[in-house]
């Protein structure tokens, strides 16, 4: 704890108070009440002040001078601490080591929260962290508590929660930044592999051994060691592990000589350990070695808040990256954080990566999220379009695709004047302009264009035995654009 200041002129009180703060072990520093407020101003380091407030005329006025720092006050001085919140508990004589325990508690509770102190979070360069939410917050200042030692840190949570991410900041804040970070994924490597990989082997210590090659734990030497899903390690090795975390030396596979190991273990796992151990599956040895400082990494879905910056800072790699991005509405927003997440923050960027692919530098609804994304109640937008572009494309429809083979603009009308060659032919002819007769009630020119259109393409398809290639060329039609409008019309034998 910081150092702790005592207030008061009686030396029988403050020698009583520096004897059972000694006893602590928290170090006392005494002033004089004329002395207080000028100690205060230039000192630092003051994490607890102990005012005897019987003694001091204007006590109310001094610690209000002194907001951020927290006070416990002597003798009925039940007034003052309602008064004033950085009173943090009153002190009865003859002062007793619970009670003066508890308060400075308190006193340490105030200076950890006090508002400022985020900010010394947000100026320590966290790699990846994204977030706002409490949760996270902790995780940074767990980060930043256990960085400068060289305790071994366990990291657990879900699947795709980032506790790579985690230990990469511990390592990159810690004293050891200069060395290299290596990871380690334990349930990828066979079993049999593992001890080599990890360790390294002699040449010769086994087949295909034909030159000696250095282990995870030497290329690791003088950083971090990070051991992904330490869950998945065999038993045999855990044993082996064991050894190397408590005598801090190894071997190489087939060698005798002892190397030193100046590496920090970081490990990290989505299982239940202690569940694994009582079934016989991880040793519990081995469990209180790596658990010296756990970090408990929240699923995504305990902090929903932090998904709309996680998404943007996802989007912004992928715009670095591949030169796309992608936008979502809030309404898409609000329906991503109803999503549970069951794949965390992996799951979220495989989400943006298929939302860039199918809408790239575009702005996603909650329509175009795919369906199991789809939590919120949306209006979908349906645009209508004026009569004349509907009548144009309808032409365009049903004309359009017969001089696709043709470079020149011919006449619609010589398109469709054509006759067969053979006996049983017939001719097909769009009427002559103004032998039309339309009804008094109006007509749907684009269903009567559809109509005429498929009456064509069936009698051409009976009068050439529903040969396709034929028909198409009697058409003057390439054959897959007829198949097309075969299967746009649903027209069959």
């Amino acid at each position: 704890m910081s150092r702790i200041l005592i207030i008061s002129t009686l030396e029988s009180r403050y020698q009583n108070l520096q004897t059972v703060c000694t006893f602590i072990g928290d170090e006392c520093v005494v002033q004089p009440i004329d002395q207080a407020e000028e100690f205060l101003r230039s000192a630092s380091g003051i994490g607890a002040i102990i005012l005897a407030g019987d003694e001091f005329q204007n006590a109310h006025s001094f610690v209000k001078l002194f907001p951020g720092l927290p006070f416990i006050v002597i003798n009925d001085q039940h007034q003052l601490q309602q008064q004033l919140v950085n009173v943090v508990g009153e002190l009865e004589e003859p002062v007793t080591y619970p009670i003066l325990t508890r308060l400075l508690h308190r006193c340490q509770e105030y200076i950890k929260h006090k508002p400022g102190t985020e900010s010394q979070l947000r100026d320590a360069k966290f790699q990846n962290l994204v977030g706002k939410s409490k949760e996270i917050q902790e995780i940074r200042r767990m980060i930043q508590q256990v960085a400068p030692t060289d305790a071994n840190v366990l990291v657990l949570g879900e699947s795709g929660t980032g506790k790579e991410v985690i230990a990469s900041n511990v390592h990159y804040l810690s004293n050891r930044k200069s060395g290299p970070f290596i990871p380690v994924n334990c349930g990828a490597i066979p079993g049999e592999l593992l001890e080599s990989e990890l360790f390294g082997h002699e040449k010769g210590a086994f087949t295909g051994a034909v030159s000696s090659r250095k282990g995870r734990f030497e290329l690791a030497q003088g950083g971090t060691l990070f051991l992904d899903e330490i869950g998945d390690m065999p038993l045999q090795m855990q044993v082996k592990l064991l050894r190397v975390l408590q005598e801090r030396t190894y071997e190489r596979v087939g060698g005798t000589k002892p190397i030193e190991c100046d590496v920090r273990i970081i490990a990290a796992t989505h299982r239940n350990l202690e569940s694994m151990i009582s079934s016989g599956d991880f040793r519990e040895d081995l469990y209180y070695r790596l658990n010296v400082f756990p970090i408990e990494n929240p699923s995504l879905r305990e902090r929903k808040e932090d998904i709309p910056l996680l998404l943007q800072e996802i989007i912004s790699r992928f715009e670095v990256r591949e030169g796309k991005s992608v936008k979502f509405t809030e309404e898409a927003l609000n329906s991503l954080m109803e999503h549970k997440w069951a794949g965390n923050v992996r799951e979220l960027s495989n989400l943006v990566e298929r939302m860039v692919i199918l809408c790239p530098n575009q702005v996603v609804n909650v329509q175009d999220l795919p369906p199991k994304y789809q939590h919120v109640e949306f209006a979908e937008y349906q645009p209508e379009y004026p009569d004349e572009l509907l009548e144009r494309e309808a032409l365009n429809s049903l004309f359009g695709d017969f001089d696709d083979d043709s470079d020149d603009s011919s006449d619609v009308e010589e398109q469709f004047n054509v006759e067969s060659s053979g006996s049983e032919g017939m001719a097909l002819s769009i009427p002559e302009p103004g032998s039309i007769t339309l009804p008094e009630e109006g007509m749907n020119l684009k269903d009567y264009l559809s109509n005429l259109e498929i009456d064509m393409i069936t009698k051409a398809l009976d009068q050439h035995d529903w040969v396709v290639a034929r028909t198409a060329e009697f058409l003057g039609m390439r054959r897959t654009t007829l198949v097309e409008k075969m299967r746009k019309y649903n027209i069959s034998k």
